[in-house]
């Protein structure tokens, strides 16, 4: 029997040890997508109890707590924070083979020195002493331990990036934060409140949005401004991969619709979100910016309760809509419009790995950078052992493995950084096991650079982080 998440947690043969101990340990965290808020880290946020730090809006731990029969009071209501601490220990021990017990672990032991299983009857023992230890620690002491190098927040086109601004003018930052761009507000013409957003960026851009090429006009100086303020990401998260073509005219009539609150048909929405994503591309190539594209979620799911807690609150699923066509399309638009900069495609439904692998290798032409268009790591519902497992496998069999760019947090919790040590463990048993078995040869010197860019180097290339990274 192997010891319970000792050094060697994950890691089943002696390569795998070499590997990770020997290289993949010792590698610094680029946390290119996140969405920690820019404030906390600026203003050091402190945190009172650890309930705050884990359960102040995490809807990971909300939907397993959910699961287990726990009421709502203890999850996003009016409990008191050892109250909910209690009913999430009491959660942990039917959490078997969630990854929700592995970070959870994994953050006790790292940041709190904590190696004994969580459960009901030790709950607060270990809540006290992770609230005394609070005291001594904040967002960017957390940030600094964990050897955070650079984060990408995620922010909206009509943001003001001034906690960006007050960043970099900051000598005593750990860590390089800059922004990333999410017009997804901009591109959902179909929502009710779409008008109230066009009022809030119009006031960034300082003039009416009234026609369709006001609003093309708009996302592109953002783009500019965002640029000017170190931005080297846009990320888009769609419902699925979508490409529908309409006419000039046809947009102008969605947009005005839209504008006026009179509501369009999905197919119309479709249409105007293809016109940005592709408006916006050319920018994000001209500065040499990565896409990121999310796909495969539908979200809001519990009517109920959406009108109780609203969005991301633990009610999204896998959307098994076909991504296949879609994507090839949209890719394809970008190439021919002269849009198409390296790029990241994510899939929230694990079917969909031999689709996105099969495809991005068709858009790799004529291109001197290593895995321009990239397969992004397991998102989401995936980012779980068999899931990771599943996606490399796959990057694998249908690409260059050694050009991927490795894991991120997607996450709204400093002490998230764990994940990529979760990651970096399981990338290095899955080539472990391909030596030990005969597949690979032993090629350790090889084999610890390629795990050093997995899981640092090739994002710090991609993304042209080198010149900040010095």
């Amino acid at each position: 029997m192997m010891p319970f998440m000792d050094a060697d947690f994950l890691l089943k043969n002696e390569t795998a040890k070499k590997l990770y101990h020997g290289h993949a340990a010792q590698m610094p965290i680029i946390d290119y997508h996140c969405h920690i808020n820019p404030q906390e880290i600026y203003e050091d946020k402190r945190y009172a109890t650890i309930t705050e730090v884990w359960l102040g809006g995490d809807h990971y731990k909300w939907r397993a707590m959910r699961s287990c029969g726990v009421p709502e009071r203890y999850i996003t209501g009016d409990a008191t924070p050892a109250e909910k601490f209690q009913k999430w220990a009491e959660t942990i021990p039917n959490l078997i083979g969630n990854p929700l017990y592995h970070w959870t672990h994994l953050e006790l032991q790292r940041y709190f020195g904590i190696y004994e299983p969580l459960c009901g009857e030790n709950a607060m023992e270990i809540y006290e002493k992770c609230n005394a230890m609070l005291q001594n620690m904040s967002a960017r002491s957390i940030i600094a331990q964990s050897n955070v190098k650079l984060l990408c927040t995620t922010d909206d086109p009509a943001d003001d990036l001034s906690w960006h601004e007050k960043m970099a003018a900051d000598a005593t930052m750990p860590a390089i934060v800059l922004p990333a761009f999410r017009p997804d507000k901009a591109m959902r013409a179909d929502k009710p409140d779409f008008p109230q957003y066009l009022s809030k960026l119009e006031a960034a851009v300082g003039y009416p949005i009234n026609t369709m090429a006001d609003m093309r006009r708009a996302l592109t100086e953002r783009i500019d401004y965002f640029d000017a303020h170190g931005c080297r990401t846009a990320d888009h998260g769609l419902d699925y991969a979508l490409y529908v073509e309409a006419t000039e005219a046809q947009l102008e009539d969605i947009f005005l619709r839209a504008k006026a609150g009179k509501g369009i048909t999905w197919e119309e929405q479709l249409a105007y979100h293809t016109a940005l994503l592709v408006h916006c591309g050319k920018s994000y190539k001209k500065y040499d910016w990565v896409n990121q594209l999310h796909f495969g979620c539908i979200r809001d799911n519990s009517r109920k309760m959406f009108g109780k807690l609203g969005p991301d609150t633990g009610f999204d699923a896998i959307n098994d809509q076909s991504n296949a066509q879609g994507l090839a399309r949209l890719l394809s638009a970008y190439e021919m419009g002269d849009a198409l900069t390296k790029t990241i495609v994510y899939s929230l439904n694990p079917s969909d790995n031999g689709v996105v692998g099969s495809l991005i290798g068709c858009f790799q032409s004529d291109s001197p950078i290593p895995g321009k268009i990239q397969q992004g790591s397991a998102w989401w519902f995936n980012d779980h052992k068999p899931g990771m497992e599943a996606q490399m496998i796959s990057l694998m069999s249908l690409g260059a493995f050694g050009t991927f760019n490795g894991m991120l947090t997607d996450s709204r919790s400093f002490l998230s950084y764990t994940r990529h040590e979760y990651f970096r463990r399981i990338l290095c048993n899955l080539l472990g096991r391909l030596v030990e078995e005969g597949e690979y040869p032993a090629d350790l010197e090889f084999l610890g650079k390629m795990v050093e860019n997995i899981s640092y180097y090739n994002t710090r290339r991609y993304f042209r982080f080198e010149k900040l990274l010095k």
